[in-house]
């Protein structure tokens, strides 16, 4: 009789847990992240005229290496445009007119896509008017770039198990500058910007 109640007991534990685990959540295979600069004047008199502080962000889909390769046609191929992220498309807005790796970047909102070459790595920008919280991916047209900034790249010793990038604000005295860096697996990728 002991016998027969400890497995009852048994077959009870196991099914609670097996019906636990069925309806559990699981982490979803890319998650969305955000980089963002408040560019701010230093006189803060001159800030409370100007209202509130411009802004620099990017709004992108976080994916994971998860034992892949980083650059295959499944993943991120060589010499072909890709999609900077996951999911909805990678948006760059700046609130300021910018120069970027040399290039000019006018206040607004852009699609940033990537498109790696043994000769070296580039970020495309192209216009994004539409205004949405989310943009769909569309197929990659040349005709609609508005820039394009060459990225400076480096290898990095520890892998990065999930792509970010990053605006690093600089301290230093004079124009507000800094670096955009964008890490995935052992590729590190940077341009500097500089407001104009």
């Amino acid at each position: 009789m002991r016998s027969l109640l400890i497995a009852g007991v048994a077959l009870a534990l196991t099914s609670n847990i097996v019906s636990a685990q069925s309806g559990a959540r699981r982490a979803a295979p890319s998650t969305r992240a955000t980089a963002e600069v408040s560019l701010t004047f230093a006189d803060t008199a001159a800030q409370r005229v100007a209202g509130k502080p411009a802004l620099m962000r990017i709004d992108y889909g976080q994916p994971h290496l998860r034992g892949r390769k980083l650059l295959t046609d499944s993943l991120v191929p060589m010499g072909k445009v890709w999609r900077l992220g996951a999911n909805a498309a990678t948006i760059f807005t700046t609130d300021v007119d910018l120069v970027m790796g040399g290039k000019d970047v006018a206040k607004g909102r852009y699609v940033a896509q990537l498109l790696p070459e043994t000769s070296g790595w580039t970020l495309i920008l192209q216009q994004e008017t539409t205004g949405a919280a989310q943009v769909n991916v569309a197929a990659y047209d040349k005709a609609k770039d508005y820039a394009r900034i060459p990225l400076k790249a480096t290898t990095l010793l520890h892998g990065v198990e999930s792509l970010g990038i990053a605006l690093v604000p600089s301290m230093a005295p004079g124009a507000q500058k800094g670096d955009l860096s964008i890490s995935w697996g052992t590729v590190q990728l940077s341009a500097e910007w500089l407001v104009k």
